[in-house]
């Protein structure tokens, strides 16, 4: 069962870049601190990124259960995530966004977003955060700054706090330098890295990522494939492919065992966000299908 661990979904965006406006549009587009952007793919023509568009994605590609992450881009999301995981409680696990000066959330959630990268104060001030997702029995999804800027810090929160889930987004930021040493992080028996964006991250060399597979061998070789999780950074990334590619770059991979696959695709995530066997929609032949 395909498990993805980083997607993000939105009832109406209403969030921030650079201390500007970011707000949903139509055709996909948002208007982005000033700048027009192709934020989704235009079939979301109308600024919503909804649950039920994901999961008919998500039944096309063969995957069970999501992640769903936030960021500021978006706006604080909690009250449409908790609606969201009260009617697809099998198919979602889901974050509450952190932001500074805020209060966040934990009733009803699974995890707790935090953008380390986009912190105005140290990583240390969010140790009270770490505290409170162990007592909750909460993982904490954390976004690092590029290379290694904070892999210090986070460390002594992980030593801190060893009972504590912790998965590292974007793949440490694969295509920065001292990316590695935020894979190193899990080594640590309760850090894991997940994907989510990581073809975002290989844009540049686009489908189907070979340089992004090796990148994913080479985190196996530090901190073991078994602590490696597959996520889409849907639906920002289906500006430039499609859900099934983000996933088939994996699955058609033939630099990944079929052991390498089913540890980065499914066991990992299942075992690290709790899920359980969920029964999928029977796969249909598609149109270009002989």
């Amino acid at each position: 069962m395909i498990i993805d661990a980083h997607a993000h979904l939105w009832n109406k965006q209403q969030g921030l870049v650079n201390g500007k406006p970011v707000v949903g549009l139509y055709g996909g587009r948002s208007d982005f601190g000033g700048e027009l952007r192709q934020m989704l793919p235009p079939y979301l023509y109308d600024g919503r990124n909804t649950a039920e568009a994901f999961l008919a994605n998500m039944d096309y590609a063969g995957v069970g259960g999501s992640v769903i992450t936030q960021e500021y881009i978006d706006g604080n999301q909690d009250e449409y995530l908790l609606t969201v995981k009260s009617g697809y409680p099998e198919r979602f696990r889901i974050c509450s966004l952190y932001e500074e000066q805020e209060n966040y959330r934990v009733k009803g959630f699974d995890g707790i977003k935090i953008c380390a990268g986009r912190l105005s104060h140290d990583l240390y001030s969010c140790s009270p955060i770490f505290q409170k997702a162990e007592k909750e029995n909460l993982f904490i999804s954390i976004d690092l700054a590029e290379g290694n800027a904070q892999t210090k810090i986070l460390e002594e929160l992980v030593q801190s706090f060893p009972k504590l889930k912790i998965a590292i987004g974007h793949f440490g930021m694969v295509t920065v330098k001292g990316w590695e040493e935020q894979i190193k992080l899990a080594r640590y028996p309760n850090v894991y890295i997940e994907s989510g964006g990581i073809t975002w991250l290989f844009h540049k060399e686009f489908y189907p990522y070979e340089s992004a597979v090796r990148a994913i061998l080479t985190a196996g070789e530090i901190c073991g494939m078994d602590k490696l999780m597959w996520g889409s950074d849907y639906p920002r990334t289906m500006t430039a492919i499609t859900y099934l590619m983000s996933l088939d770059f994996v699955t058609k991979s033939k630099l990944l065992t079929e052991e390498d696959k089913t540890m980065f695709l499914e066991t990992n995530a299942m075992k690290f966000y709790g899920f359980h066997e969920i029964k999928i929609a029977e796969k249909v032949k598609n149109m270009v299908e002989d």
